[in-house]
């Protein structure tokens, strides 16, 4: 009953109004009228469609949660119709941002259903499919690592980036690239972390996958420049039949993806689309964005000190440069 009482629902439910049939005698109709009415909030009726709804958006909700759920959506929708009453009668419905949000909502749950029922059920892919992707990425699977990880995110112009690159390969530790990087006055910020694989930039993982403990390499960013060292690294794979649902469910989300996109491709193709004042530069194709490169690792750099442990050099520099913003 706990998870009940903290179930969200949608902003808006569509009421679904019951078709009339064949008419019955009055008795006949009083007796089931009532089966297709949940609640009344001031007469207005909040349907066992709408239950039924919020039901359907409820996961992994077996027969034994049903009841103490359909009661708990039942007290929501009731909530939410006192609030909907109230802002109606304050003519919130006519508020400017209001009506921009409802026809913001319906162009988005418009455009959702037909591609929804464009693209139809996903397809599971094959044995072979799923076997594929697995031996081609053993960096996830066979040869699968845990990464500590040590980020530094420095803020920096693209003529001076050629300067950090050159001074990471030119300190003899970490920590003398962070003190540095305090005299030149960039405006830095650090983080450290453990991530598994599979929560790694695909781009990159390769390459942090090869690099040896204690090692840093450098990738361009929108406004500068992201030094990642790797303070130590841990091996732990995963077998094929582990790693076959994951694998399942992305080349599931990829096809769908690449099918959504054909068909919006050809949506547009057939459409007269005219861009206008300001915005006539939206027309063109943004040019595709360059995957971040990192650069060759800088071994001075990321080499620990003489009797200094990677993890230990690594901790130094973040140390260094966390109060630098």
């Amino acid at each position: 009953m706990q998870s009940f009482k903290k179930l969200v629902l949608p902003l808006m439910i569509a009421a679904l109004v019951v078709g009339c049939g064949d008419k019955k005698d009055g008795a006949e109709a009083d007796k089931k009228a009532p089966t297709q009415v949940a609640a009344k909030v001031n007469g207005t009726e909040i349907t066992v469609h709408q239950v039924n709804f919020a039901l359907q958006r409820i996961p992994n909700l077996d027969k034994e949660q049903s009841k103490a759920a359909s009661l708990q959506v039942v007290r929501n929708l009731v909530d939410q119709e006192l609030l909907v009453l109230k802002a109606e009668s304050d003519k919130l419905d006519r508020d400017p941002a209001v009506v921009q949000a409802l026809d913001a909502a319906r162009m988005q749950i418009l455009a959702e259903a037909y591609m929804g029922r464009k693209l139809g059920a996903p397809v599971e892919p094959t044995d072979a499919e799923v076997t594929a992707y697995f031996n081609a990425h053993p960096e996830l699977f066979t040869q699968r690592k845990i990464y500590r990880l040590q980020e530094i995110s420095i803020k920096a112009p693209k003529d001076k980036q050629d300067a950090i690159r050159t001074q990471l390969a030119a300190s003899k530790t970490l920590n003398d690239f962070g003190t540095w990087l305090k005299a030149e006055k960039f405006e830095v910020k650090a983080a450290q972390g453990v991530k598994p694989a599979e929560q790694l930039p695909q781009e990159l993982l390769p390459k942090l996958a090869a690099m040896p403990d204690g090692q840093a390499m450098i990738v361009n960013t929108p406004d500068g420049v992201l030094v990642i060292v790797l303070a130590g690294s841990q091996a732990q794979p995963v077998t094929l039949e582990q790693a076959k649902p994951a694998i399942s469910h992305l080349l599931q989300g990829q096809a769908r993806q690449k099918a959504a996109k054909a068909e919006l491709d050809a949506l547009k193709a057939a459409a007269k689309i005219e861009y206008v004042g300001e915005f006539a530069d939206a027309g063109k194709e943004p040019a595709a964005a360059k995957p971040a490169e990192p650069a060759a690792p800088a071994k001075p750099a990321a080499a620990p000190a003489a009797g200094a442990a990677p993890a230990a050099d690594a901790d130094a520099i973040s140390k260094g440069v966390s109060g630098l913003n």
